[in-house]
């Protein structure tokens, strides 16, 4: 609980601060303007900042001078489960948070994560939109998050120090996993090991061997320059990494019906904006990738791959509404 605490101060004062170091233009109008601290874990130029840019400019369109954003890139506000405690706490007021990190909160939000489910970014756009993905926003907001909308980073693949191309060769690898019980199980399934670790640790953990490989999606496999310490690029497309735009309760709450409008309606547009701009980063990061001494290699033996996988779906069933909703999934059109 002390730690707890001490992140939640730590927080705030952050807050407090990034405020008063905002740009020129918003503290001349700090008294007038709403402070709205966003944390972004990827640079300048990459989409997860870029949507906090554009939300902010549409917001500012409609609503002139009503609120102050200062948007800190990098990971300098923590790792993605650090802010979404600094979301709940009210200490962080917008970010994106992946729908696995949000599992902690949300169990059945890991129906969005069941491997070899989805088909492509339209199938999953279909699922967030129709009734499981309404449902977890009523969950989520329960838990302290507001869904402004759903975004979808791309598929995840395995990236590795050699060309693990068949589902035996990650038997006994030591894989970084997102901090989710049900990546654990995937990996488990074909007998790695897995290795829960902040996205902020992973880059260190690869270099010294304390982990051997892991999955990412290849925007954020350039955008972290892991081509560095794994060049290898399997292309499993195991699972597709849905997220959301998320504001903290608490500051939600605090914002009349116009303003939540204007937010609402800025974030919508801004996951149209951030899906675009993650298929165009996409190709881009591969390329750089390719120049950083990254090889792509295309997944052998997929029925076995697939093989493995369904037997999450039957362990984590229950916890997404059963079968017949996962069913219902992978048939959504």
């Amino acid at each position: 609980m002390l730690r707890l605490n001490r992140r939640a101060f730590n927080l705030s004062l952050l807050a407090t601060g990034a405020a008063a170091l905002a740009t020129p233009a918003l503290t001349v109008r700090a008294s007038a303007a709403r402070p709205v601290l966003i944390a972004s874990l990827l640079g300048e130029n990459k989409p997860e900042t870029k949507v906090w840019r554009k939300i902010r400019d549409l917001v500012d369109a409609a609503l002139p001078g009503r609120f102050a954003f200062n948007i800190v890139p990098n990971a300098a506000l923590g790792g993605e489960k650090d802010v979404n405690v600094g979301l709940r706490l009210g200490a962080i007021q917008g970010s994106l948070s992946t729908l696995s990190a949000l599992s902690a909160w949300a169990p059945e939000s890991q129906l969005f994560d069941m491997p070899f489910l989805f088909r492509d970014a339209d199938h999953v756009r279909a699922t967030v939109i129709s009734k499981p993905g309404n449902a977890l926003k009523v969950k989520l907001e329960g838990e302290g998050f507001i869904i402004g909308d759903y975004v979808n980073y791309g598929a995840r693949h395995l990236l590795a120090k050699e060309p693990l191309t068949r589902p035996g060769d990650v038997a006994g690898k030591r894989l970084r996993v997102i901090q989710s019980p049900l990546h654990a199980t995937l990996w488990e399934s074909f007998g790695a090991v897995p290795v829960g670790l902040p996205i902020t640790e992973t880059y260190n953990a690869l270099a010294t061997g304390v982990v051997d490989g892991m999955d990412l999606t290849k925007s954020a496999y350039a955008g972290f320059k892991l081509y560095e310490v794994v060049p290898d690029v399997i292309e499993t497309g195991h699972i597709w990494a849905s997220g959301a735009i998320v504001f903290a309760r608490t500051f939600w709450n605090g914002l009349a019906a116009e303003e939540q409008d204007v937010l609402r309606n800025a974030a919508i547009e801004g996951a149209r904006y951030f899906n675009a701009l993650i298929a165009a980063d996409e190709v881009a990061s591969v390329e750089t990738a390719k120049a950083g001494g990254a090889t792509i290699h295309v997944a052998e033996d997929r029925a076995q791959w697939i093989a493995g996988a369904r037997k999450v779906w039957a362990r984590y069933a229950d916890k997404v509404g059963g079968m017949e909703a996962i069913e219902a999934a992978r048939v959504m059109r």
